[in-house]
């Protein structure tokens, strides 16, 4: 099989599962009991974070352990607005957001906040898929609680300016909300720099192990308050209680450590990988189309295709090629009939969504990979269309 599905998941870096293993074994002591084994687990939790933490600047007290991206979403949005200090009744976000975060939205409407989504540039535009900045402007209010922003996205690789959006959301007075999923490990993260209130994050997406990811609760100025969406031992000062996971702590930091000492030179091998294989692609099929911003700029993740194919749909595409891992929208949606929003969102047609794949690559992917999926893409895409005629 060769792997080309990167924005679903990753594969764990070995030097993580290297130093996870121990703590599956040697050391299971309950980080919150204060004995020694306990003792010794909790010291490797808060060197970890600690590591974590440096590395994205940011002091190491603002980080809460969750299970993921999507329940750091849950705490950060719904903790947020519904603490009793908060008033303001207005969110924003954008049309493109992960569902992790628009469900959340879509829910605190029926407890009668106002939600507004701002559009995405559309297609045919060099940065096709980012926030439309002007719109975005416009929406945010004095009533506006929070604002919540996706780095970089998860399907069509778009990265949004987020230290615009901090700037505007400071002046307006509102929280800043963003999900970074698909941004840390990719590009560089300076919280110091970028001043976000909440910021979410999953170890998967950069090499380490899946169910262990954070919040950072504070990483701008101001003070931030959040009710608590999980209660019971009152672990993490109260915030999000549960036993906390030494293995895949220590795991996350150890893959999020290689993923940012690889950040001087992985982008532009990904980005070379990514070119080639669009170049293979269009040399062995005619009439294919590019969605989201141009492959030559800065504001799409060095990884990432995503295109229209002409003639078949991606998800007969991906049935026919079955060595060829890839996706036809997001791994969180693969449920869901319906074209992908994202796509949707930046002007396809169902039917042009439909015919859309996404292709993400890897620190691990090879020219060898690259060369050999073209190859079986190109014959099954060819097979497929002799079919039909």
């Amino acid at each position: 099989m060769i792997y080309l599905d990167n924005h679903a998941t990753t594969p764990c870096d070995p030097l993580a599962v290297e130093r996870m293993l121990p703590w599956f074994t040697d050391f299971f002591g309950n980080p919150h009991s204060t004995h020694q084994a306990g003792q010794i687990a909790a010291d490797a939790i808060r060197n970890s974070l600690q590591s974590i933490a440096r590395l994205i600047n940011v002091d190491v007290d603002k980080l809460v352990v969750t299970s993921g991206a999507t329940e750091s979403n849950q705490l950060a949005i719904r903790g947020a607005v519904t603490h009793p200090r908060q008033r303001r009744r207005h969110l924003v976000s954008v049309t493109s957001e992960h569902p992790a975060v628009l469900d959340v939205l879509k829910d605190l409407e029926t407890d009668g906040f106002k939600v507004t989504l701002v559009p995405v540039v559309q297609q045919g535009h060099p940065s096709a898929g980012t926030v439309d900045m002007e719109r975005l402007a416009d929406a945010i209010t004095g009533e506006t609680a929070l604002v919540s922003v996706m780095w970089a996205n998860n399907e069509n690789g778009a990265i949004n300016p987020m230290a615009e959006i901090s700037e505007l959301c400071s002046l307006h007075g509102c929280l800043l909300h963003c999900d970074a999923t698909q941004a840390l490990g990719r590009l560089p993260v300076d919280l110091q720099s970028v001043k976000i209130d909440l910021l979410s994050a999953t170890a998967h997406k950069f090499y380490g192990p899946k169910g262990t990811g954070f919040l950072v609760v504070g990483g701008g100025e101001r003070r931030i308050r959040l009710r608590p969406q999980m209660l019971g031992g009152g672990q993490q000062s109260g915030i999000r209680s549960g036993t906390m996971n030494p293995a895949g702590i220590v795991g996350m930091a150890a893959a999020f450590e290689q993923s940012v000492k690889d950040l001087s030179e992985q982008p532009d091998r990904m980005r070379g990988l990514r070119d080639q294989l669009w170049s293979r692609l269009n040399e062995g099929i005619e009439g294919l189309v590019l969605n989201g911003a141009e492959l030559e700029g800065t504001q799409r993740l060095s990884g990432n295709l995503n295109l229209q194919l002409p003639g078949i749909e991606g998800q007969a595409w991906m049935s026919s090629a079955p060595e060829v891992l890839f996706s036809s929208g997001s791994a969180c949606s693969g449920h869901d009939a319906a074209p992908s929003h994202v796509l949707t969102a930046i002007g396809l047609n169902s039917d042009q969504a439909r015919r859309s794949v996404r292709f993400g690559v890897g620190r691990f992917n090879t020219i060898e990979d690259i060369e050999a999926a073209s190859h079986r893409l190109v014959e099954s895409y060819q097979r497929l269309t002799h079919l039909t005629r």
